[in-house]
């Protein structure tokens, strides 16, 4: 019996001590807890510090942990020092609202408005002087090509076979079809056309530039025998004028190919020479200018931008040497005067 109840009583002890629950267990999470007060508190206190200079050291810690610079606290820390009862007041413009973008100009005096004017205004007057020079510079260049191809045309016995102009696309080199280059209603190239384009060739396969070539046709109403319309005869006689110069050193990338039918007439076409001057082919040497610095092209050529016979180098240089010449030669307009004693 007495064994009996002692085992009986060390199996419930046994199973009242797997039955045993830690109830302090919180106390972990309640140490804790308390630790981060105390830090946070302490991080308080510090930054309650008049010491700026630490607190400018505290942020840099921080952001340095964090991997990133405090972009607040760059530069020098010495315009922090001070105590904490001296404050400065940063005055902020409450049209300036860095999350939206604007600008707070609205808030802006009239002073300092006109001082963004002006320097817009001078900012404007700057970018306009750069594109006129860039345009002197480039009419001065389309020039020299200019001169270079009417060399080739006049050893050639053609420099009034070809006129030139400058506008916004760059050198346009005008060949009058009439019966010379092509025949009535025709795309097929005349030896007096090929011969006109073997002398200009040459110069053009040298440059850089792109070159388009555009095919017009006059105004008369007349039926086209071989072709639809004007469209296809003035697109088809552009063709044949790149396939031609591409055969003769000119580079398919650097070529382009346009029909514009009767639409860009050269003169007006009330004009009786409108039939034959209307009815051409023009290779244009494309200007490698920007569309606003390329509008101002025309200006800068002067009277190079009207419709002219070429001009060789030779007699540019002539021109050039008598301009400098009379500019020598002008007498002066000061004037002297004596005083004499009787």
């Amino acid at each position: 019996m007495s064994s009996g109840g002692g085992a009986k009583r060390k199996k419930r002890g046994h199973e009242e001590h797997e039955e045993h629950v830690n109830h302090e267990r919180w106390l972990v999470s309640y140490a804790d807890m308390l630790t981060l007060l105390f830090v946070l508190f302490v991080v308080l206190y510090s930054m309650s510090d008049v010491n700026m200079r630490k607190f400018a050291q505290l942020a840099s810690g921080f952001s340095s942990g964090f991997g990133a610079q405090s972009a607040a606290f760059t530069g020098q820390v010495s315009t922090l020092d001070g105590a904490g009862q001296s404050t400065q007041i940063v005055k902020i413009d409450p049209g300036t609202n860095p999350g939206d973008g604007s600008s707070g100009t609205g808030n802006m005096t009239t002073s300092e408005k006109a001082k963004v004017d002006a320097a817009v205004k001078a900012e404007d007057r700057a970018k306009a002087s750069k594109n006129a020079q860039a345009a002197a510079k480039e009419a001065e260049n389309l020039k020299k090509v200019e001169n270079k191809l009417s060399d080739a045309l006049s050893k050639a016995k053609l420099l009034n076979a070809v006129q030139f102009t400058i506008d916004r696309r760059g050198l346009v080199v005008t060949i009058v079809t009439n019966e010379v280059v092509f025949a009535g209603n025709r795309a097929d190239l005349k030896p007096g056309g090929k011969k006109i384009l073997d002398a200009l060739a040459p110069t053009l396969a040298k440059l850089p530039n792109n070159i388009e070539v555009d095919g017009n046709t006059n105004q008369l109403k007349a039926a086209t025998t071989y072709y639809p319309s004007g469209w296809e005869l003035s697109a088809a006689r552009a063709s044949t004028t790149v396939r031609y110069l591409v055969g003769h050193g000119l580079a398919k990338s650097r070529m382009s190919a346009v029909g514009f039918s009767d639409t860009h007439p050269l003169i007006d076409p009330s004009d009786p020479r409108s039939i034959t001057m209307n009815r051409r082919v023009d290779v244009v040497v494309l200007t490698t200018l920007s569309p606003d610095q390329a509008a101002l092209l025309p200006a800068a050529s002067g009277d190079d931008a009207k419709l002219h016979t070429g001009q060789t180098t030779a007699q540019a240089e002539a021109i050039e040497k008598a301009a400098a010449a009379a500019n020598r030669t002008t007498p002066s307009t000061t004037s002297t005067t004596t005083t004499t004693n009787d």
